[in-house]
């Protein structure tokens, strides 16, 4: 029986994917239906977290609009994700930023990773 969803799992699995961590600044192109037409809205922001494994693996990110914080959880392998692209990378010791919720201003910055 698992081999079966194995088999289902590995069809639906994205070829290739955007090599990104957590505590990294991203955009996400997502595809956004309205009506019968379809557009490509980018939302750029922190990975909080990410989670899971093959077809089901999510990642958080989050952004400041207005003042307010806004997270948004994307599906790793959806075909609604176009594509990620790394804006910067960051520089943290955890594989998840909860913290960062309560956090205002400098405080809720990542430092960046420097090569």
């Amino acid at each position: 029986m698992s081999d079966i969803i194995k088999e289902i799992e590995a069809e639906q699995l994205k070829e290739k994917v955007d090599d990104f961590r957590v505590g990294d600044t991203v955009k996400v192109y997502g595809k956004i239906k309205e009506g019968n037409r379809e557009r490509i809205q980018v939302f750029e922001g922190v990975v909080l977290k990410r989670q899971g494994g093959s077809n089901r693996e999510t990642f958080t990110v989050r952004k400041n609009s207005n003042g307010i914080g806004v997270e948004k959880t994307w599906p790793l392998h959806s075909p609604n994700v176009e594509k990620i692209e790394v804006v910067r990378r960051g520089k943290v010791r955890r594989a998840k930023l909860n913290y960062l919720r309560d956090r205002v201003g400098k405080k809720a910055k990542v430092k960046e990773l420097v090569k």
